[in-house]
């Protein structure tokens, strides 16, 4: 009947009289031995005193409670808040709504570490962008200042520095470019064409178009042994071309000389597809490894310089994963390798 650690008011109000009601009955029956008198007076206690405990503890203290729900909602109260405070609040216990209370509290303790995380994240990021935009523009403007200052005279070296200049222009463009491709991603105005198609046709025709780049190392690609059977996966066939170019060029830049490359495709239980592909060159340390899919973030600036590239391939290859509702991960031993491992559906 009562849950006597979460009473609402109409039943503490109603348990308030009862008691109350019971004592005075029993004092009258001390003094007058009748019955019917104790019977109609119970009744009258209990309903004079159920009104005026309830009113008290109505306006005393469920208007205060009113008022922090209207702090809560922290806007004008809606039809179904009004319905609410009618209704549905009356029939709360002070638990619930200190549980409310408190489960509030802790939502906006949440939404304040949030809020200081995503502020600490876009201060880094715009630090990054400025000093990843600033690099090519001076290095661009020092270039032309030399050609101005008579560097043409001598036309060999006026040619490489004009070439250094396009250099990093086209640098800046690619910078620019990244940033615009997640930027549609995170506000979903890229679209995702999803179609049909062979995964191992895909990864072989990025393996072609930058195999040229891998004959310095002379790093070798291969399939792990029972990955070479077609598998048809249905996603954005550019956008996963444009994932695997990015990580297929990591996976060369950080690879060791005469190394594999392996990629390894399996088929989930849950209609996805698995695609690892996986190096064995210098790998990365287990404390970069959360944060790899950062924009910018490098684990180790001046090498991260020195083989190119923006920072933001990685930062693509999730906003592409996450576009296409799946999941994108990286697991990474130092002097052993790296694997990058992304899943798509299987069929439509």
């Amino acid at each position: 009947m009562f849950k006597e650690k979460n009473l609402s008011p109409k039943q503490l109000a109603a348990l308030t009289a009862l008691l109350l009601a019971t004592i005075f009955g029993l004092s009258v029956f001390a003094l007058i031995a009748s019955w019917k008198v104790l019977l109609m007076y119970f009744i009258a206690c209990f309903v004079v005193i159920y009104f005026i405990v309830y009113k008290i503890m109505e306006f005393f203290i469920y208007r205060k409670i009113k008022l922090i729900y209207k702090l809560i909602s922290s806007t004008k109260a809606t039809k179904r808040e009004e319905a609410f405070q009618k209704y549905i609040l009356p029939q709360k216990g002070i638990d619930d709504v200190r549980e409310d209370v408190e489960q509030w509290a802790t939502q906006q303790s949440e939404q304040i570490l949030q809020l200081q995380s995503n502020e600490a994240f876009r201060k880094e990021f715009l630090q990054n962008l400025s000093h990843e935009i600033k690099t090519p523009i001076f290095a661009i403007q020092g270039y032309l200042e030399l050609i101005a200052d008579g560097a043409m005279e001598n036309p060999a070296i006026g040619n490489k520095f004009i070439n250094q200049a396009q250099a990093n222009v086209q640098r800046l463009v690619g910078l620019l470019n990244g940033v615009d491709v997640i930027t549609k991603l995170e506000i979903n105005k890229e679209p995702i064409l999803k179609t049909a198609f062979i995964i191992q046709d895909l990864i072989n025709e990025v393996v072609h178009n930058l195999s040229v780049k891998w004959l310095k190392k002379n790093i070798q690609f291969q399939y792990k042994k029972g990955s070479e059977n077609p598998v048809q996966v249905f996603a954005d066939r550019n956008k996963i071309y444009q994932l695997l170019v990015n990580v297929f060029s990591n996976a060369a830049k950080y690879g060791k000389i005469d190394g594999f490359i392996t990629a390894s495709i399996y088929e989930m239980e849950d209609g996805k597809i698995l695609i690892e592909i996986s190096d064995d060159g210098i790998g990365i340390a287990e404390e970069h490894i959360p944060r790899l899919f950062e924009r910018f973030y490098r684990t180790d600036d001046a090498r991260s310089r020195e083989v190119g590239g923006s920072g933001l391939g990685l930062a693509i290859c999730k906003h592409i994963i996450e576009a296409h509702n799946e999941s994108i991960q990286i697991r990474s031993k130092l002097n052993v390798g790296t694997t990058l491992g992304f899943t798509l559906a299987s069929k439509v």
